[in-house]
């Protein structure tokens, strides 16, 4: 059983965005009823919680079982022995997990679980374009969903998408659906002399399209020092004007090993809130934008879809759509690691 003091002392130092998500002893003591309720529950129903970076801080560390990213989280559920997957995070994020673990329930507990770039796109957007360009190789960003995958050629990360775009043997790609991501791509493939024709589709991620080269710079003169840490979902102007570019794993194990004291980290909230948590020796400086999908993730809805989830929390996807995009994601595991993990 977790007590106030415990949890409190994991939180103390998370200070995003001044006092407004500051974790008194009070606050906790509020909040270690409900993170033994569930902690306990889920036990009882051989249930395992992720949760993604973005999400709340009580939900990293009160009851989360993994944290990370998208891909990696979803490759967690795979090591699993439980029978029930709670994904705090979004719904194409639950449906990656579902196309991993088909004979896994898993469960959704953000009450808004949309995401501004899975739901720039479609299924159907796709096949279009594909009767538009048939000769281009079709590279989905893993913020997609199912039907998505199940329509492109390959899956990527942002972690990887580099090296896969550079490694396809073709010179035509399609990249959907982010087109500040898709932008650093092509600046990626100019600087590795790689010539491809890369066409881009027109979805943004609403918190990563805020940030701007100004903010940078006006940061840079108040911490001469300062390190800034960027996701490639930022605009190009951005990633140019960063020290660091990475997905949201990579930019923890990059803070992590750094020498710097000052940070601008350019991403959702809650990423500045684990490093908050797990350097307090560190500082982290400027404002950071919060994803009101992620955030719609709380200690009562996972608790509700533990004991009684409803039909729109369980991810359902029709078995032909399932096994079409698990070979886009079975293509990215063949580019990045070699091997295909044994799915049906």
């Amino acid at each position: 059983m977790m007590t106030a003091e415990q949890l409190q002392a994991k939180l103390a130092n998370v200070k995003v965005n001044g006092a407004a998500c500051s974790y008194t002893l009070d606050k906790c003591a509020s909040l270690v009823p409900m993170i033994n309720a569930i902690n306990e529950i889920k036990k009882q129903r051989n249930a395992v919680i992720l949760a993604h970076s973005y999400v709340a801080p009580e939900i990293v560390y009160g009851v989360a079982d993994f944290t990370g990213d998208s891909y990696g989280l979803s490759k967690d559920a795979m090591g699993t022995t439980a029978k029930t997957i709670v994904f705090a995070a979004v719904r194409f994020m639950g449906e990656t997990a579902k196309i991993l673990n088909p004979d896994k329930e898993v469960l959704i507990p953000g009450t808004d679980s949309g995401c501004t770039l899975a739901d720039a796109v479609t299924g159907a957007d796709v096949r279009a374009l594909k009767a538009k360009y048939p000769d281009h190789t079709y590279v989905c960003y893993i913020n997609t969903t199912a039907d998505v995958k199940a329509e492109c050629d390959v899956c990527v990360t942002s972690s990887n998408v580099y090296d896969i775009v550079e490694a396809i043997p073709n010179d035509k790609i399609y990249f959907l659906p982010d087109k500040l991501m898709g932008r650093n791509i092509q600046d990626e493939m100019a600087r590795r002399g790689v010539n491809k024709e890369i066409l881009l589709y027109e979805g943004t991620c609403y918190v990563h399209e805020e940030y701007d080269p100004e903010m940078i710079r006006f940061m840079r003169v108040k911490f001469p020092k300062l390190e800034v840490v960027t996701h490639p979902e930022c605009a190009p102007e951005v990633v140019k004007a960063s020290d660091y570019v990475g997905s949201t794993s990579q930019m923890l194990k990059h803070v992590a090993a750094s020498k710097e004291k000052d940070f601008l980290v350019l991403t959702e909230c809650g990423l500045v809130s684990r490093l908050q948590a797990e350097h307090p020796e560190k500082n982290f400086v400027g404002a950071c934008t919060m994803c009101r999908y992620m955030k719609s993730n709380t200690l009562q809805d996972i608790l509700r879809v533990l004991i009684q989830p409803r039909r729109e929390d369980r991810i359902e996807i029709d078995e032909d759509v399932r096994k079409r995009a698990l070979a886009s994601i079975e293509a990215m595991f063949r580019y990045t690691e070699g091997s295909v993990p044994g799915r049906a």
